[in-house]
Parts: C-alpha cells; structure tokens; sequence
C-alpha cells in the first residue's frame, strides 16, 4: 500500500465550544466596545455583505460613502434588500470630503443608515471618520464602519465614536487569518436590524448569529473551521502582547519612514498624511512610465510593489507596510525598490538619500 503521509492539519481537534466567548470579549477589548460581538466564518466581505442583508429592505433609507469598490458594493447590496440609497462618490481614489457629506445630509429628509469604509488599502487613503461620525450622531443615523484595514493601524475606538456596526478582518493590521472576521452590534442597529422582522435562515442573517449572543455564547452556529480560530487566537496573543496602542504606533512610523523615504527619493505621494493610510502607501506613476514595468522591476529584487484598486487608481502603485511589514526592513525594501525600479526605466531617484531619510525616522 503507497506511503500517503500524513499532514497534522487534516488532524485539527475542535475548537473548544466555551472559547469563543473568552475570544469575543477580546476582539470588544480591541475595538474598545462593550457592544455585542458577533463572529463570522468567513472573510470580512461576508460580514459586510450580512450587515447590508440584515439591515435592507423596502422603507429604509441608506446614505453610503463610496470612495472604493467596497462602498459600491455595500451600496449595491442594499439597494438589492430594497433600501433606497443615496450614494456621495468621492473623486476617484480620494477620500470623501466632509462637505459633500453635510450637503448630502442637508438634502434627505430622513436617514436610517451611513455606511463608509474608514481607511482605504485599496487607495491608501482616510476619511474623515470622527467628523462623519459626529454629522450622524446628531441625526440619530445608525452607522456602519467598514474597520478592517484601519484596526490596528489607526486609532479606533468604537464607543467613544459611537459606531453602530464596526466590522473587522484580522488579516490586515492585525497580522492574522483572513478566513474569519468579527463585527460589533450597538442596541439602536440590533433596533433596525429586529424591525419589522430581520432576514432569517442564512449565512448572512445576523439575526442568526444573535441567537448565540442570546443562548449566553455557549457554540457557533454551524460547523466552525477550528484552524480560523486557533489562528486568530495566536494573532489576539501576538497584539496583546506588543499592546494595541503600539501595534498602532508601529503603522504610523511606517507610514511616516515611508513618506520620509519617497520625499528623499524625489517621489511624490498620491495625498497628504492627514489623509493617508498608515496601512499602505500610494504614490502616482510618473508620466510616459508603465505601473506594470516599476512593479516587475521592483520583483526582481524580491520585493512586491502592487497597483492601485479601483476608479482612478490604474496610475497608482502600493507600497505596503501592514501587519508584519509595518517594520524598518520592509519599509526600506520598498522604497529601496521603488527607486532602483525608477531609475532603471530612465527617472532620477536618490536612493541613497532615502535610505538615509528612512533611517532617520527610525533612528528618532
């Protein structure tokens, strides 16, 4: 009989039932929210598409920030649960500006829900959360967070803010799986959610997923993927021990080298700080150069340079510094290949210059 060998992961003991509320609590202690905690078996865009599922439907009334693929999707998905929604779209690859938001309040009679993505990896921009948050907390609107590239690069604390629906993937800041995320669920969502009767029976009812909050958080419902779990465990003891406020420090000096580095270059970036990620950062492509070319180049020398996602980001390339990444040697290699990519297509860039202006930043 062939030798099949044997891999430990098709041996994976179940999850432990009573873990999963210790494991909640403590994605509420990040998130800094006494609200209920839901856990998804799946990726992030499962969890935002259940939050649309669950809050749509006929007489609901939505505003949504569009400034990626996300927030057209998440408006998409309301529209199809019969809300009516009213889309603000930012200048592509820009975050939304705070004015558009007031005139688009000003002109609704009524609105239930806000929903905006907090920070962009796709783009590598922010938008303005506190003040939107602040607009729709003074029209009583339900509002919904899309938190997952900005928990752990960007402060975020949900009760203080008075974010709704907060929903988390662990795969980006944080370092973990992308196969299981996590939302946070206000009284007055789980109040429009409950209205008139909610969604039922699917993996996108979050009316479902209450039926563990409310049976005191004794077992998931279905059949949990034990590997999800003992992952997001470990990436929980890897934050917890660096402390979350540091794992935030840490983005913000990549983000800062970061900038430091492509200013020394000769590069410009794609927006101001004030507006940028600390998860990724954009620069635009120089005229008559192709972002396809600066990327195979930056790839020869093992480092991963990628484009932009979405309208108005085909000009733009990612320098990425997230989770892990967020240290001096990635930080260094981007910029390091970013300009010996330039330079071999024809374009000045000091690299030495960055290399030195890198340093510096964390050398301070």
């Amino acid at each position: 009989m062939p030798d099949i060998g044997w891999n430990p992961l098709h041996g994976v003991p179940s999850y432990p039932a009573e873990r999963y509320a210790a494991l909640a609590d403590r994605i509420g202690g990040i998130l800094r929210s006494r609200n209920d905690i839901l856990l998804v078996q799946a990726e992030a865009v499962v969890a935002l598409e259940a939050v649309a599922a669950s809050l749509a439907r006929p007489g609901l009334t939505a505003l949504n920030i569009v400034t990626s693929p996300y927030g057209t999707w998440f408006g998409q998905w309301l529209r199809r649960g019969g809300a009516t929604v009213a889309d603000i779209v930012a200048e592509p690859g820009r975050p939304v500006e705070i004015e558009a938001v007031v005139k688009a309040l000003d002109a609704s009679p009524r609105i239930d829900v806000l929903a905006l993505v907090h920070a962009e990896s796709a783009s590598g921009i922010l938008n303005p959360l506190p003040d939107i948050l602040g607009l729709a907390r003074a029209g009583g609107i339900v509002t919904v967070v899309d938190a997952v590239a900005s928990l752990g690069g960007h402060e975020l604390d949900v009760d203080d803010l008075g974010i709704d629906i907060a929903v988390i993937g662990p795969q980006k800041a944080l370092g973990g799986p992308a196969g299981v995320s996590a939302l946070s669920v206000s009284p007055s969502a789980w109040n429009l959610i409950l209205r008139d009767g909610a969604p039922r029976d699917s993996i996108l009812s979050l009316a479902d997923l209450k039926t563990w909050v409310d049976g005191n958080r004794r077992g998931l419902p279905g059949t949990p993927a034990p590997l999800e779990f003992f992952a997001l465990e470990t990436a929980l003891d890897r934050i917890e021990a660096e402390g979350l406020e540091n794992v935030v420090a840490r983005h913000a000096l990549a983000a800062s080298a970061t900038r430091a580095g492509l200013a020394a270059l000769g590069a410009p970036v794609w927006v101001p700080a004030a507006k940028a990620s600390n998860l990724v950062t954009a620069v635009p492509v120089p005229e008559a150069l192709e972002p396809a070319s600066l990327i195979e180049a930056a790839g020869w020398l093992g480092v991963e340079i990628t484009a932009g996602v979405g309208a108005g980001s085909a000009h733009l390339l990612r320098l990425n510094h997230t989770g892990p990444r967020a240290a001096f040697q990635t930080v260094l290699s981007n910029v390091v290949a970013y300009g010996t990519a330039l330079r071999q297509a024809g374009h000045p860039a000091d690299i030495a210059a960055a290399s030195e202006a890198i340093s510096a930043a964390y050398s301070r």
